[in-house]
Formats: C-alpha cells, structure tokens, sequence
C-alpha cells in the first residue's frame, strides 16, 4: 500500500480524494495556485505545494512542476481527480516514465479512448452499438455529404479530440453541412489543437446515461449500475440522477455487460465511465471517461461502493472486493452542481466572496464542499461551490430530500443557481422522469419559474446579508439559521 499520494488537483475532488487517503492510512500532498492558497485543500493535506500562478496553464496543468513536486515529497503516487490532467496521456506517461503510480489508466489506454474516433472503431470492433456514423475523420465536404445521405439528416459533426460539448455542430440538411463542418473543425483546432471531426447521426430525444465500472490489475471487471446525466445545459450536466427512471433489470444488465466488453477489450485498469445515449429501447456508446466522474457520489449512494477508496486500491496493486453478484442498487439517489452563477444573466460566472455560508444536513444529506464563510471564489476556474447529494427509499423521496435540502442552503454572496434547482425539482415533466438532454431547452418556462423563485427569496436574502454584516461568525450563523427557516 503506499504512504503517500498526492492529488493533482484543487477544492472539492481534492478533499474528495484526501478523505479517502486518510481512512487508508496513506498522508496526502497537496498543490495549489496562488489564488488558493487560502483555500481548504491545502489546509485539509498532511502536507502541501505552491505551483504560483493563478491560470491553470502556470499551476494545475503545468505537468513538469507537478512530477517535481511529487518526486520531492516522495510521494509514491499521484490521483488527478476530474478535469485539468486527469485524461492528459502526456501526465500518466510521465508518470510512468518516474515510475510514480498514476491513479488511473495507462497512457496508451487514456490515449486510445481519448480521440472519439479510434474509441468508436475500437468499441465497435469489441461488439458494441454505435450510433450511425463515418469510421474515420472527415476530409472534406464531398465524403461528408454521401455518409449524410447513408445516414439520413439530420446528422451531428463532432470534434475527435473533444468533450463538453464544444465543436459540436447540428446540420438539418446538405445546405447546413457545409458550414457545419467547417465550424466544427475551426472550434476544435482552436480547442484542441486538434481539427479532425466526425459525424454521426443525430439522435433526437436522447438520454444520456452512463455506466460505472471498476477494473483491477487481476483481469476483475464489474459495473455499479448507472447514473441518468440527461439535465444538461450546453451540453453540461446540472442534475443527475441513479438508477435512471427509466431503467429495467434486463436494460441495467444488458448495457452493464456491454460496459464491461469494452473495458475489457481494451485492459482497462481503474475506475472509468462508458456513456450512452439511449432512445426509444434502443442504446449506443458515446464516448468512455477515463477517470472519475464529477457525479460518482450517486453511485456511491446507491451500491455503497467508495469508488475513490478502489481507484487508489486497484492502483496499489490490490483485487476488488467484491464481484458483479455483489453490487445491489439500494434506493435513489440525486445530485445537484451548486454553482455561483447568475440564472438569469445566460448562467454567468458570478465568482464573489462568500459572505455567509451554511451548508445542509439530516439523514440522507451529504455535501461535497472546497468552500467556507467568507471564501472567494477564484475567477480562474468552474464556479462550482459544491455538490449536494441526496439519497432516498425512492425517487419521490430523494426529490423531497433535495427539495428540502435546497430550502436550507444559506449562500450569501454570490449569485448561484440554487433557485433554478427548485423550479426543475418542481416541474412536473421531471417529475414523472419523462428525461432528455433537451429538457432545459424545451421547458421553457424553467427561467420564469426561476425568476419567481429569485423574486420570492430578495426579502430573505437582502435580511441573511444585513445579519452576516453585522454581527459576529457564530452570532450570524445562528441568526442567519432562525431568519432563514421562519422565511421558509
């Protein structure tokens, strides 16, 4: 087992990974920039670095300060966490080349899955569906056009070396193509680096859900049910959910067989995700997510599994404990990304400081936090503040608990995206689970709902802001708790 590990990445998913480092008995390294250096990661480390810098090029991407870092330390090995490094084949081979443990895939499995190109033709080759598409990059208009036609329009030109949404482009018909793929291609060279694109077909309605699985050194594969991704806004996830609403015993089995195919296939060691989309009965891989997920906490909700305790385990050589027949899906679990960002000015960054910040409990509450009162949110990252995870018997119950538990969060300060929360938890269509990624577009009415919310709240806020400029922390807190209830 190691000693000692460092975590190549900042605030939440930074604890996230110390925490379970800590019930291992292994001491944990931190690093962080110069707009963290008061932040908690740091402090929460047995030991920690400063890599200067505030952009993520100078601090959390600068892969040669992050392996001297390590080396210094003598840490024995290094977890990415999500984002920044965490799929960056050029860290997990230095990683190697150091012979440091890099919590994770290996560099040429990180590289194959990485460009969704080589990963559609190698998930398909192992027996996996694909959605309609070319098997290759596109070079020119002419190719472009006849696989379109094969296809049928509308069809989806997307980056090869992407993520997240960006270069994704949508073409009606061949008068759109053209430009689509010309715009597709500019986005991801400028993104990327990278201008090769692809395309598939567009597959209306969609869900997007995806696959858990965990993979050892011993050849051992199993998956940890599914989590349902579809709430989506410009293709990021806002809200997800496990199980997924719309899921069967023999669906979970059938997709969680395919998920493992393709881990196997390709020797896959750690914990990783195969994504879905899913229409109508029928289901196609997406893309495969080489580390862990921002939403791995509804997993671990529902099966019971620490899935970052395994990452660090499997890394050190260790069998999982447990086989498929093992994993049960118990209750429902939800999770909300509470981010400081303005709903109603197109979800803006609205990075500020915290000026008083109390965070929900009770049964089946958990918050996975970087924050405390009087923080400040960095203009240089993901304005998330934390993600708040609610588990329930039932679906109905999680969303009570999360409805509740969002009626408790004081967030004095910046502007977040808490009242757009309630309004989806609120809508009927959700609701009666009736998902895709164009929920948000299509509800239109979620920012009116929203705009009420916000309207309803400025009493409360506006008394919640003059409490915590008056008074002591304690004072306030406890202050700020009884104004915020009665309002409620």
């Amino acid at each position: 087992m190691f000693k000692k590990i460092l975590v190549a990445n900042r605030s939440e998913i930074a604890i996230r990974a110390m925490r379970a480092a800590r019930e291992l008995g292994i001491k944990s390294v931190a690093v962080y920039s110069d707009a963290d250096e008061k932040a908690l990661h740091p402090r929460y480390a047995d030991e920690a670095y400063p890599l200067g810098g505030s952009h993520p090029k100078e601090s959390y991407l600068n892969i040669k300060k992050i392996i001297k870092i390590a080396k210094d330390s003598c840490a024995e090995a290094i977890h990415p966490g999500y984002g920044f490094l965490s799929e960056n084949p050029s860290f997990a081979y230095a990683c190697e080349k150091e012979k440091i443990s890099f919590i994770g895939p290996s560099s040429k499995v990180m590289e194959l899955m990485g460009n969704k190109i080589v990963a559609r033709k190698t998930v398909a080759a192992s027996g996996a569906p694909v959605v309609p598409g070319t098997t290759g990059e596109v070079l020119g208009i002419k190719p472009a056009l006849k696989i379109s036609s094969e296809i049928g329009y509308p069809v989806i030109v997307k980056a090869a070396a992407g993520g997240g949404g960006i270069g994704m482009r949508i073409a009606r018909d061949a008068r759109d193509l053209e430009d689509a793929v010309e715009q597709a291609k500019a986005t991801a060279g400028s993104a990327f680096g990278d201008p090769s694109v692809f395309i598939e077909k567009y597959v209306a309605e969609p869900r997007h859900i995806e696959i858990q699985i965990l993979a050892d050194k011993h050849g051992n594969v199993v998956h940890l049910g599914e989590r349902e991704c579809s709430i989506q806004r410009r293709h990021q996830k806002l809200i997800e959910e496990a199980p997924s609403p719309v899921m069967t015993p023999d669906l979970r089995r059938e997709m969680g067989e395919v998920a493992v195919n393709i881990a196997r296939s390709i020797k896959y060691v750690n914990a990783g995700t195969i994504e879905f989309i899913y229409t109508q009965g029928k289901f196609y891989f997406m893309e495969m997510n080489t580390r862990v997920q921002v939403e791995h906490p509804i997993t671990e909700m529902i099966t019971g599994v620490d899935i970052v305790k395994q990452q660090i385990l499997i890394a050190a050589g260790e069998k999982l404990p447990f086989a498929q027949d093992d994993i049960k899906i118990n209750g429902h679990a939800i999770e909300c990304r509470i981010n400081a960002e303005d709903p109603l000015n197109n979800f803006a960054p609205s990075p500020s400081k915290l000026k008083g910040y109390r965070s929900p409990g009770g049964i089946g509450v958990r918050v996975d936090s970087g924050v405390f009162s009087s923080y400040v949110i960095p203009t240089y990252y993901d304005p998330m503040i934390s993600k708040l995870i609610v588990w329930g018997r039932t679906r109905d119950e999680a969303i009570e608990r999360m409805n509740r538990a969002l009626y408790e969060y004081i967030i004095v300060g910046p502007k977040t995206n808490i009242p757009f929360h309630k309004a989806v938890l609120a809508n009927k269509t959700f609701r009666r689970g009736e998902l895709s990624t164009h929920f948000i577009a299509e509800q239109k009415q979620l920012l009116d709902e929203t705009m009420k919310i916000i309207a309803e709240e400025q009493t409360l806020q506006e008394k919640l802001s003059s409490i915590f400029r008056s008074e002591t922390k304690a004072a306030a807190a406890a202050a700020a708790i009884k104004v915020y209830l009665a309002g409620r």
